[in-house]
């Protein structure tokens, strides 16, 4: 499994509504100035995670997105599939029958797609927002929270 663009501006996007206050709206032109991402590109990424469940919106000039839920219930297995990330390690991959090292290849990557699966559902948001946080602590008051 690789994170590919979408899956880490996805994140790092939750991660930075992670910051605000329960009652608190962040824009996407906010989010963007942030973590350098194109606001273009994070508006359609938004998008899927309210369909998803993960954000909500709310529309007008002083509207924005924030998390839909605790930082508890989201993980990062939900965060990628939102965005259509996939962690099939060998996709529509099917061993040769005559092969018994193509099987056990097959079956060894499998038990990894399926411990992989499971670690990424088992992440949550909280857990990656304590981790950047004592990084933060661990560099100083000037460090930002960019990821």
């Amino acid at each position: 499994m690789k994170l590919t663009i979408r899956g880490h501006y996805s994140v790092k996007a939750l991660l930075d509504l992670s910051l605000l206050p329960r009652s608190s709206l962040a824009s996407v032109k906010e989010i963007a100035l942030r973590q350098s991402i194109p606001a273009s590109y994070l508006e359609k990424l938004l998008i899927e995670l309210r369909r998803a469940g993960l954000v909500k919106s709310v529309r007008g000039v002083k509207g924005g997105y924030y998390l839909a839920r605790d930082l508890n219930a989201i993980s990062l297995g939900q965060i990628l599939e939102a965005v259509g990330e996939t962690i099939e390690p060998l996709p529509r991959y099917t061993p040769d029958k005559t092969g018994a090292e193509d099987w056990v290849t097959f079956s060894l990557w499998r038990q990894l797609h399926d411990k992989l699966k499971v670690a990424l559902y088992s992440i949550t948001l909280a857990d990656l927002y304590y981790d950047a946080r004592s990084w933060q602590a661990a560099q100083g008051e000037e460090a930002s929270f960019i990821i």
